[in-house]
């Protein structure tokens, strides 16, 4: 009954809470751990063990991974990183044919929440309104820009003056020019979703972004506001969406009607652990549908409300390295 936290990186938390969470139910199984460079990665250390792995896009991935897990008898894998998603969606019915569960939504979802474009249209079937996009010869300033396949907030511009624009922001069909909606307006919410093994939404944790690094939020905290019902209503179920889905709001500071859907991610957000330290267990939902068969009957409203959370930077030390 092991778990494998996949391309783990600086995933600290999140290792800490799958191990917490698996000791409760089975005391003698591990938390593994992998990534291409597993040495330096401050997940990797503190995993009951880890192991170093190719590169996602090395033909051998998915038969390393599949020999690694029927090795360690690994029974859950868990991805945490956009590029992995696609490919080990697409190869699920590998790891299931050895009786090993793979956290992934379908391909269908997860294609369409790697394009922007498309889960604009999602959004829009669901009642939900998005931030207009433009034409890129007909478009207004201040504007947002940002890929259509971009995750952690690489390669976004917000863009005040004619000066701000170049070329690449005109030749790149991958960019996207948007309505530019202001921070002094709207705060900006990432929230978890938890969908069952049947795509069923059980719970609902607003996270408002404070401070973020990297695309990574630092400063954030739990809020149980508009957007919880406004989700609900919306996004109760959907199909192919499996395990903890992240979700992009703005919402306006004064009026709780004005919300706008940014983006989906089919996977645990980097600030996840707030959500799980407010009392949303994510892992140990997922333990007893996947490892223990069990069914999530009832939805989880009773997390902790106006929780902050501040990180800060901390030193995991490997003794030895010859690097």
């Amino acid at each position: 009954m092991n778990i494998l936290i996949t391309s783990v990186g600086r995933r600290v938390s999140l290792v800490r809470a799958f191990q917490k969470e698996l000791k409760g139910f089975f005391s003698e199984a591990k938390v593994y751990a992998s990534d291409v460079s597993p040495l330096l990665s401050a997940g990797c250390q503190v995993a009951d063990e880890y192991f170093e792995v190719p590169a996602l896009d090395e033909s051998s991935y998915i038969e390393f991974l599949l020999n690694l897990c029927d090795e360690n008898g690994i029974k859950l894998i868990i991805p945490t990183i956009d590029t992995e998603l696609l490919l080990l969606a697409s190869k699920n019915h590998l790891f299931e044919a050895i009786g090993i569960k793979v956290l992934i939504s379908s391909p269908e979802f997860v294609k369409k929440c790697r394009d922007k474009r498309i889960i604009h249209k999602f959004f829009k079937s669901n009642g939900i309104t998005i931030a207009r996009e433009y034409e890129k010869d007909n478009y207004e300033l201040p504007l947002f820009i940002k890929p259509i396949d971009g995750s952690r907030s690489v390669n976004t511009f917000i863009i005040s003056t004619e000066e701000d624009l170049t070329a690449e922001h005109f030749s790149n069909e991958k960019l996207m020019f948007l309505e530019y909606l202001d921070h002094d307006i709207y705060d900006e919410f990432t929230c978890d979703l938890y969908y069952d093994r049947h795509s069923n939404l059980k719970c609902v944790v607003p996270r408002k972004r404070i401070e973020v690094r990297e695309g990574e939020v630092y400063k954030a905290v739990a809020k149980n506001n508009a957007l919880v019902g406004y989700i609900k209503e919306r996004l109760n179920y959907i199909e192919g969406a499996t395990g903890c889905i992240t979700a992009q709001f703005f919402l306006h500071k004064e009026d709780d009607d004005k919300i706008y859907g940014i983006e989906i991610n089919p996977r645990f957000g980097g600030g996840y652990p707030l959500s799980y330290l407010a009392g949303a267990n994510f892992p140990k939902w997922i333990i007893e549908e996947y490892l223990l068969g069990k069914t999530i009957e009832d939805k989880f409203d009773s997390w902790e409300n106006d929780l902050l959370m501040i990180r800060y930077d901390d030193e995991v030390l490997v003794h030895g390295y010859k690097g």
